[in-house]
């Protein structure tokens, strides 16, 4: 029982003493993306790497880091996919607007394919 205790708290982050800051830490483990895993947040992620972000987000909350400071070094360090809501920049202009693009294109499409169609006449036999 002693050793699942010990890996358990080896894998948690130390809690900040503050609530303040370990809200701030919980809200920033949710918002930033594991690396390995890629579809979930750091937050439920059990990976290696999961672990040590979550470290280094508490680390630098710690150090007096604002939020967007924590965003803006995981963002220059592991690029625009590490955070679950990129900023809108020159880079991303195509990852916010690609969905609007895409529903643009499919409404042109419905919308094209309606044509008027001529009302039935019946056939001079069928009368």
């Amino acid at each position: 029982m002693s050793i699942a205790a010990i890996l358990i708290a080896a894998l948690a982050p130390a809690i900040l003493a503050d609530p303040a800051q370990e809200a701030r830490a919980r809200a920033l483990d949710s918002e930033i993306r594991c690396v390995q895993c890629e579809n979930e947040p750091i937050a439920q992620s059990t990976a290696d790497i999961a672990v040590d972000m979550r470290r280094l987000v508490r680390e630098r909350i710690a150090a007096g880091d604002s939020d967007a400071e924590i965003r803006s070094y995981f963002r220059t360090r592991y690029g625009d996919f590490v955070l679950f809501r990129p900023p809108w920049d020159a880079r991303t202009w195509a990852l916010w607007g690609a969905p609007f693009l895409l529903l643009a294109i499919g409404l042109a499409a419905v919308l094209g394919r309606r044509r008027p169609t001529e009302p039935l006449v019946p056939e001079e036999g069928e009368r």
